[in-house]
């Protein structure tokens, strides 16, 4: 092993957490969120719903199958969710400086590096999850000796304009034409999406999508506040009007909530997992579903044309919903999943027989 220097984890509430760093070695400031996840490393620090945020790993082993080559495939990454890490910091128990993976091109401990992405261990993440569960997720920094820092909420910032396409981009060529509003877009939506027989219009959280000639309209995950994208809501509620389908997740669920006329709120904790359990409304079919976010859908604030699609089983929060009469739907978790649950990736072909019955 290496040498490494010493680095601390500094919490609002003044909790102070000695570990070793294994990243890029500087202090940084974000919002301290959990995820109980025991794989994918890889693909949620590519996340953007993550810009922002330093993310704990609960899973008590990190880096051993090292990070997957940079292979492009339909012009976009083959195996990131996006093109750069959106963390502002790693914090995990145990750093695993040995990996071994047939797709491995290097370490995380070098992607991190080279990303400029500070990262920490020897620290006990049990302890650490224990408080954010019970106070909720809080602001924290990462702090290297002599580089001492302020607290930042990045809460308070357009994160989504930080994260989302600066222009038009087109992929595919398929019979249905799918407007993408890029929010901080996961890839494995345009994944989902392309292998569908899809055409994607991939555009920017403020672009005025509704000008576009669409069959149907994707409203994607991303970070932060969905009161931000006081622009998006707007040109959604234009696209509700108009009537073709609409398929949201994550932050595209609360996007088309309260372009409905509903309200969002922040939650305790956030939900950050692979196996979060949700159930469809007036069914008794059960999914385990892979999520990540902080605010969700206040379900008694629903219009009544709209009502819940997915509840979750722990908590009861909103995870889902849709118009009881139009092609309209959208989820809290992420049917695209990547790096799973792949269970509700179904839900894509709803979109699609949507689209088809619509024309």
């Amino acid at each position: 092993m290496p040498e490494v220097q010493k680095i601390k984890l500094v919490l609002e509430d003044g909790t102070v957490f000695e570990g070793k760093s294994f990243g890029y070695h500087k202090s940084v400031a974000g919002e301290v969120v959990f995820n109980t996840a025991m794989t994918g490393y890889p693909e949620s620090l590519t996340d953007p719903s993550y810009e922002g945020q330093i993310l704990v790993s609960t899973y008590p082993l990190i880096g051993n199958y090292g990070v997957p080559k940079n292979d492009t495939e339909n012009g976009i990454p083959k195996f990131h969710e996006s093109d750069r890490i959106h963390i502002s910091g790693l914090v995990i128990s145990d750093y695993s400086f040995e990996y071994s993976h047939w797709n491995a091109e290097n370490s995380l401990r070098e992607w991190l590096i080279q990303n400029k992405v500070p990262g920490i261990f020897g620290i006990d993440t049990r302890a650490l999850t224990m408080i954010l569960r019970e106070k909720g997720s809080m602001l924290g920094k990462i702090e290297v000796e002599g580089e001492e820092i302020d607290f930042v909420d990045p809460n308070k910032e357009n994160l989504v304009a930080k994260v989302s396409v600066k222009e038009k981009k087109v992929y595919g060529n398929g019979k249905h034409k799918v407007v993408l509003v890029d929010t901080g877009a996961k890839n494995n939506i345009l994944r989902c999406l392309l292998k569908r027989d899809t055409t994607v219009i991939r555009v920017p959280w403020d672009y005025d999508f509704t000008q576009e000639d669409y069959d149907g309209i994707m409203l994607s995950n991303g970070p932060g506040d969905p009161q931000m994208c006081e622009v998006t809501i707007k040109h959604i509620q234009k696209a509700i009007e108009i009537g073709k389908p609409i398929f949201g997740i994550c932050l595209g669920n609360q996007l088309l909530g309260i372009a409905s006329g509903a309200s969002t709120y922040k939650l305790k904790y956030g939900h950050r997992a692979h196996n979060h359990p949700v159930i469809k409304v007036g069914t008794d079919t059960c999914y385990i579903t892979s999520q990540n976010h902080g605010f969700a859908i206040d379900n008694d604030t629903l219009s009544d044309e709209w009502e819940p699609l997915f509840v979750n089983i722990n908590d009861k929060t909103n995870e889902g919903i849709k118009h009881k009469t139009k092609p309209f739907f959208s989820t809290q978790f992420h049917p695209e999943a990547s790096s799973g649950p792949t269970d509700t990736e179904f839900l894509f072909d709803e979109l699609i027989k949507n689209i088809e019955a619509s024309k």
